[in-house]
Formats: C-alpha cells, sequence, structure tokens
C-alpha cells in the first residue's frame, strides 16, 4: 500500500511527461502575420490580468482595442477578435511565445494565416539605421495594382517624431485607422491591425517624394504599388458629392427587421416630427465602428432634444441568422441603444442600392450617412467618415455632423 502510494505521488516528469502551466504573461508582445511572400504584418499587443481575467489590448499608434475574450486551454490560447468575426488558435511554445494562426470567418468559408508573438518586445520594427528623411505632413497619394490600369486616389497624413511615424490614409469612403511605424535609414514602414485591416506599407523616402511603395493587404498575396509627392494641399472630393437623393425622391421608404426580427420602418410614429441620422454600415467595416462608437454616444447625449438615429446593416449573408450573431458582439460593445436593421442585402450585391434605398443614387462607400429632417426629406447624404485616426479631420467631422443636426433642429 505504501509503495502504491509513492508511485502515484512521484513527480510526472519521472515518467517523461513533466506538467507545465502555461500562461499569457502581462506587458507587451510582438506580433506577426506571416505571408508567404515574406512581407510580415507586424503589430504590437498589451496583456494584463484583471479580476482573474486576461485582458488584451491590440496597439495601432494612439489607439488601444480591448478584446477580452481570452481562453487558456493546456498549451493552447483562443483570442476571439470583438469584431469582423476573426481569432487567433494558437499555443505557447517552450521559448515562452506563441504559434498559430488568425483566422476570418467570412460568409462561404475560412481563410488563415500563420501567426507567432514574442514576449516583451515593445518595439514594432526593427531600427537598422537612423532616419534619413522625415515624412510629417500631407501627401497626394496613388495607389496601383500591377498588370492593371486603374488607380485610385488617396491622402497620406502623416507625424514623425524621431524616427517614429503615425498617421493614416484618407480616401472618398474613409480612412485606413491608425497605422503605426518608422523610418527606416531612406525607407518607410508602416503596419496597423485590427481584426479586419492588416496593412503593411512599405516606401522608399526620397525629398518630397515616397517612391517604390508596396501595399501589403492581409491573408493571400494582395498587395499594391504606390507612389506620394508631398503637397500641403492635397485635397479628397466633396462628401456629399458621391451619393445624393434622387430627383423628386426626397423622401425614404423602407422597412427592415432590427436584431430581435421586429420589423421596424422609417414611417413608424417614433421618427416623425424628428431629425433622423441614417447610417449605412455592416459589422464587417472597420470606419463603421468608429462611426458606430461615435454614434452610439452622440445618441445617448441628444436623444431627448429631438433626434433618431437608425442603422441599416449590409452583411457578407443574406442569412438572417448569421447576420444577426455578427451583429450582436458589434452592437454590444458600443452598448448601441438605436436600431440597427438587417436589410439582407449583401454588401457585394451589386444591385444593393436599388433592392433597399431606390430613392437614392448608387451607395459607394461604408459608412454612408443620410441626414433626413423633420418632415421627412433627405437634407444630406455623405459618404465615408473621417474617425479617430485623422486627427484633426475627426474634430472637424464632429462640429459640421454637430452644425447640421442643430440647423436641422432649429426648423419648425
Amino acid at each position: 500500500m505504501n509503495r502504491l502510494w509513492l508511485l502515484l505521488c512521484l513527480p510526472a516528469f519521472i515518467f517523461g511527461t513533466q506538467l507545465e502551466k502555461w500562461d499569457l504573461e502581462p506587458g507587451v508582445w510582438q506580433a506577426s502575420l506571416h505571408r508567404k511572400d515574406g512581407a510580415n504584418i507586424v503589430f504590437n499587443f498589451e496583456v494584463k490580468d484583471s479580476a482573474r481575467q486576461k485582458l488584451v489590448y491590440v496597439l495601432n499608434a494612439n489607439d488601444r482595442m480591448l478584446v477580452d475574450d481570452v481562453k487558456i486551454q493546456g498549451d493552447s490560447i483562443f483570442i476571439k477578435m470583438p469584431f469582423f468575426d476573426s481569432e487567433f488558435r494558437a499555443a505557447f511554445t517552450k521559448e515562452g511565445g506563441i504559434q498559430g494562426n488568425w483566422i476570418r470567418h467570412l460568409a462561404d468559408r475560412d481563410v488563415s494565416i500563420p501567426f507567432t508573438a514574442a514576449h516583451n518586445v515593445r518595439q514594432r520594427f526593427v531600427q537598422h539605421e537612423a532616419a534619413k528623411g522625415n515624412v510629417s505632413g500631407r501627401w497626394s497619394t496613388w495607389f496601383t495594382t500591377p498588370g492593371k490600369n486603374d488607380s485610385s486616389y488617396a491622402v497620406g497624413e502623416f507625424k514623425q517624431q524621431g524616427n517614429i511615424v503615425h498617421g493614416t490614409f484618407l480616401t472618398p469612403t474613409g480612412d485606413y485607422r491608425f497605422l503605426e511605424g518608422i523610418v527606416d535609414g531612406d525607407t518607410l514602414k508602416l503596419s496597423t491591425f485590427d481584426g479586419s485591416h492588416a496593412y503593411y506599407f512599405t516606401a522608399l523616402v526620397k525629398n518630397n517624394t515616397l517612391e517604390n511603395g508596396i501595399f501589403y493587404a492581409g491573408i493571400g498575396d494582395g498587395k499594391e504599388q504606390w507612389t506620394a509627392v508631398k503637397d500641403d494641399k492635397a485635397a479628397l472630393p466633396d462628401e456629399k458629392a458621391l451619393a445624393s437623393v434622387k430627383p423628386g425622391n426626397s423622401q425614404l421608404d423602407f422597412t427592415f427587421p432590427d436584431i430581435n426580427g421586429k420589423k421596424v420602418s422609417i414611417k413608424d410614429k417614433r421618427f416623425q416630427n424628428k431629425v433622423v441620422v441614417i447610417t449605412i454600415m455592416g459589422s464587417w467595416c472597420p470606419n463603421c465602428m468608429d462611426e458606430t462608437g461615435f454614434l452610439s454616444e452622440w445618441y445617448k447625449a441628444n436623444k431627448a432634444r429631438g433626434v433618431e438615429v437608425i442603422g441599416l446593416s449590409y452583411e457578407r449573408t443574406t442569412d438572417f441568422a448569421k447576420s444577426q450573431k455578427s451583429l450582436q458582439g458589434f452592437l454590444k460593445r458600443f452598448d448601441v441603444r438605436y436600431p440597427v436593421l438587417i436589410t439582407g442585402v449583401t454588401t457585394s450585391d451589386p444591385e444593393r442600392t436599388e433592392k433597399t434605398l431606390p430613392q437614392i443614387t448608387k451607395i459607394k462607400g461604408f459608412p454612408t450617412t443620410i441626414f433626413v429632417d423633420k418632415k421627412g426629406n433627405v437634407r444630406e447624404v455623405h459618404t465615408g467618415f473621417s474617425g479617430p485616426g485623422t486627427g484633426e479631420h475627426f474634430e472637424t467631422f464632429k462640429k459640421e455632423f454637430n452644425d447640421l443636426v442643430d440647423g436641422l433642429l432649429t426648423e419648425k
């Protein structure tokens, strides 16, 4: 009996299976998404312990995205992103790191890319040389796809201190959110990751130009070429010129189910004699995430003034249950208290406008915001959103948004 007791109490490593307690150590980590072409997309995250719960903050410039769905099971770790239906599935390594995959759940399939992370690595990119140039300022930028004749225009805005660079690209339909990186010698390196955006930009810095730029986008082999010229007057098209109400169709008429399946119509009594802000959005859209964060807080502060907000969601599937599931976490995170309706039309449907809002011209970007006066007439349609990653442009947006709504509220 005594000998049996001794055998049961012997440490497991004597039998060749040492038991280990794996843990996601607090502190800053450096993560890499490993593309097949070797252009790894690098970002940082911070781990904190809170009430026996692991919290992860994805770090991009001044942004800290909270991720609170973190599970450790044996030597495995599962991190579910709060938006965009993506997650990390990985295992701890003997060296104290993490290795696995970042997985995106699309409407019809899953796609993934290898992922690793190292603890106590605060740098984003390795600095080999002191910065030989300064990219602070405003840049006229052109993106082109290899083998195609088409190009798209954007405005780059960067701030550089020493070798560290923060900034973004502004486009007619939104922005690239928070980009962070360095100037390493004569090379600009920028990246971002938020669960949807997984971007890496490189370019050669030559006085007032950025040359031989390559933009690597996420999972797969997607990439574009880009160049930029420093231009303090670089500007985008008027956001009000990309979509508008059709002549003779000043009033909208739609009915769609909300997140709980209840039918809601713009003609409902709740919206009569009120200023109504309608946002065309989707749970897959990072700029929509930023706009939802703004609108949710704005609505709580202004609802009593006689305003309403309606979200019209265009998801990646026509399946109501799948769309509902995608939206639930999105709306919970921002404590959204205005109705968000599921249109049942996909974002990729070429007839998405005609099927849902035939009174306006083509929806060209997400989000798009429609302002309706107290008489039910569409007064303005704004395409795109300048989010918090755009700095002063976000402040300008908030002022113009409030000025417009204030003006509509004063009308009888």
